[in-house]
């Protein structure tokens, strides 16, 4: 192994996450602790604080705000949504990039995000090898939606899953206060992939949750929907539905985007999301109460919902990224491997090239879908419980949380 001495930078990107600040946290205190590296730097909203020159030094900050971290939701150095060009086209960004990087010494390069972010990661590392630059470059991952190729699951995932199933149980104790029935239509975030609404399958399977589901990776018949609801409406006297906001007609357009009517569902342009345009629907098909709800942001910043199985796991991922870069290794993501331990679950890290991550969607595999396409398998809670499990020991203030409050000094 060739020892390669020098700064490294961290950056995050794209949707934020209740435990993405620890795997940044994975990342700070592992760089920090280690000799090779001689400075930290955290980039101010992702690659743009790498382009403007703005990195705050994280040596400055408090050991114990930096641990805080674990338990503080959102991007606690700031996120974008920045494409790189392709650098064949326009080098441009690249070529600043790299001017950064020779002011500040900075030899490692972590990106914590989605598919994008390894996108970006990607031609990053690409771009320093032609320019003969050293630079190890490493992608961390992160996405509620859990849709990154060749990781068993994404941080985030699990303790965004364990708000939505909790909310859903919640939310069907008060639908079936009332003597009269009500049918409850939830929308969950998933724009292409269904991981995220799958996960209010966990509800139902703990006797609370909703009676039908659909998801994106499926085409969706709006004439199938109204049966469904209205089978389990009159079988129950009431029914409640979990939905992807992504879910989709057989010619690909977005049910959110569509134009309904009062007669056959279609023509009258709806404002609002896909819960209310849907809610809107039932109640002029059936004539009964019905209510809409958008999960929303709540969804990917409930911290107080976190798993502990999820925060440990984001940690690891970024603890793993500093550990593997500093042993030399370059241009890799690091990815999670499930197994058993003592027939318990049991979660380990590997590393995937970042060719092979880049842009590519993993979906909800279609066996784990039922043939009526309005629900899921075993094999998805088989699946999503162990990651939902642990609840953490949240600091708190007064009854209220106590996040880590960064002084974020640029360094010079």
């Amino acid at each position: 192994m060739k020892e390669l001495k020098g700064a490294c930078v961290i950056g995050q990107s794209g949707g934020p996450t209740s435990v993405i600040n620890a795997s940044a946290y994975g990342v700070i205190r592992t760089a920090l602790d280690n000799p090779n590296i001689t400075a930290v730097f955290g980039a101010e909203h992702g690659i743009k604080g790498v382009l403007n020159d703005r990195l705050f030094d994280m040596s400055k900050e408090d050991a114990k705000e930096l641990e805080l971290l674990k338990y503080t939701p959102s991007s606690a150095l700031g996120s974008c949504r920045y494409k790189m060009k392709d650098p064949d086209v326009d080098d441009t960004d690249y070529k600043r990039i790299l001017e950064v990087f020779r002011k500040h010494d900075i030899r490692y390069f972590f990106y914590n995000g989605g598919n994008d972010s390894m996108d970006t990661c990607n031609k990053i590392s690409k771009f320093m090898q032609r320019s003969g630059y050293e630079c190890r470059v490493m992608g961390v991952p992160k996405t509620i939606d859990n849709d990154l190729f060749g990781t068993d699951h994404c941080p985030g995932y699990a303790s965004a899953a364990k708000y939505i199933a909790t909310s859903c149980m919640e939310v069907y104790q008060d639908a079936r206060v009332y003597d009269t029935g009500m049918i409850c239509i939830i929308e969950i975030m998933g724009r292409h992939a269904g991981w995220l609404t799958a996960a209010a399958a966990l509800a139902t399977e703990y006797g609370a949750g909703p009676d039908l589901i659909y998801l994106p990776e499926t085409d969706f018949d709006i004439d199938k929907f109204l049966a469904d609801v209205e089978r389990v409406y009159k079988e129950r006297g009431n029914c409640m539905v979990a939905v992807s906001e992504g879910i989709h007609y057989a010619d690909g357009g977005f049910v959110s985007e569509a134009k309904t009517s009062a007669t056959d569902g279609f023509g009258h342009a709806q404002l609002g999301g896909l819960a209310a345009l849907l809610a809107n629907v039932v109640k002029e098909k059936l004539g009964v109460k019905v209510r809409g709800i958008e999960l929303s942001l709540l969804q990917r910043c409930g911290a107080h919902l976190a798993s502990e199985t999820d925060i440990e796991e984001s940690f690891m991922a970024g603890k793993a990224a500093v550990e593997n870069a500093a042993a030399g290794i370059t241009d890799k993501m690091v990815a999670f491997e499930r197994g058993e331990i003592d027939g318990h679950y049991a979660c380990k890290t590997k590393l995937l090239n970042l060719t092979d991550v880049a842009n590519f969607e993993k979906k909800v595999p279609l066996e784990w879908i039922n043939a009526e396409q309005n629900f899921v398998t075993k094999e998805f809670i088989d699946y999503a419980l162990p990651l939902i499990q642990g609840e953490p020991k949240l600091p708190k203030e007064d009854g209220l949380p106590r996040f880590a409050r960064l002084k974020k000094e640029l360094a010079k």
